[in-house]
């Protein structure tokens, strides 16, 4: 059994920064600094992590790194506010990347924000890295040990001998032993469950664990009641099954007992394709 443990995104990147920071601007001889407090006086959500960094050719600058598990259509506008609310604070300018960990289509993400009022522009460009889009083998061969959690959801990273390359490489290292909590829940969107069990130190709890099922959960024991039960089981259906998984959702909504909406919500997360969560809602 693994012991909790901090798997949030700014310790994934902490890891390693500066391999980290190299790899998302691609700029080779960049030098990273700390990591700063990325709490914004004007709004009540921090961006994910905020790194001061510095090159021969464009001095001391800020790398501003947004993950995302899918892209929402408001994203340009958040960029725009973050970059500039973060080179506001810090006097310093900002290298905004924003990288969206699962597909949600096949529309292009756009790279920049624009508007234009009574004759006005506002323009933000922000580096935009799609994780389903970077080959498999920047995580195996190169040392972003960041990457190796999400090897199951990269290009060419899905296969079974592939996935137990990576855990390999999480198990032999003691720091990094504790992201198999994040890989086993990016393995569950291409492998089977029960391989998932099989291959990794495994289980609900475990999965549970997960920053993002955290973050779910954890505006269910704030607000609490059906309606918040509801919210959180359209959102872990749409983060396994992406549109797809919505349409059982007009049938779930008619039931009011909370106990077997928790044990809808936890099925969501144990079964591999849409026609066994259907055969689990006509059998509950």
């Amino acid at each position: 059994m693994i012991k909790k443990a901090d798997i949030s995104t700014k310790k994934l990147i902490s890891l390693a920064p500066e391999n980290w920071v190299k790899w998302v601007t691609q700029i080779p001889d960049i030098t990273t600094g700390e990591i700063l407090n990325s709490e914004f006086q004007w709004i009540s959500r921090e961006s994910d992590v905020l790194i001061k960094a510095t090159s021969p050719q464009y001095g001391e600058f800020l790398v501003l790194n947004e993950l995302q598990l899918r892209y929402k259509p408001e994203m340009p506008k958040r960029m725009r506010a973050y970059a500039a609310l973060a080179e506001e604070k810090y006097d310093l300018p900002t290298y905004p990347v924003l990288i969206n960990i699962l597909k949600e289509s096949e529309a292009e993400i756009p790279k920049r924000y624009e508007s234009e009022f009574a004759g006005l522009r506002a323009r933000q460009d922000y580096q935009v890295i799609n994780l389903w889009e970077v080959d498999v083998e920047i995580a195996l061969s190169q040392p972003i040990p960041s990457l190796l959690p999400f090897v199951p959801i990269l290009k060419g990273g899905g296969g079974e001998s592939t996935v137990r390359q990576a855990l390999q490489m999480l198990r032999a290292d003691e720091k990094l032993s504790q992201l198999e909590t994040v890989m086993a829940f990016f393995a569950t969107f291409v492998l089977d469950s029960a391989l998932v069990q099989q291959i990794m130190r495994w289980d609900m709890a475990i999965l549970q664990e997960s920053p993002w099922y955290q973050q779910i959960k954890e505006e269910g024991r704030r607000e609490g009641g059906r309606q918040v039960m509801l919210s959180s089981i359209e959102l872990i259906l749409e983060l396994k099954f992406a549109q797809e998984g919505l349409q059982f959702m007009p049938e779930i909504s008619q039931i009011a007992d909370l106990e077997q909406l928790k044990n809808i919500q936890r099925s969501i997360l144990t079964v591999n394709t849409l026609d066994e969560l259907q055969q689990f809602l006509q059998r509950n």
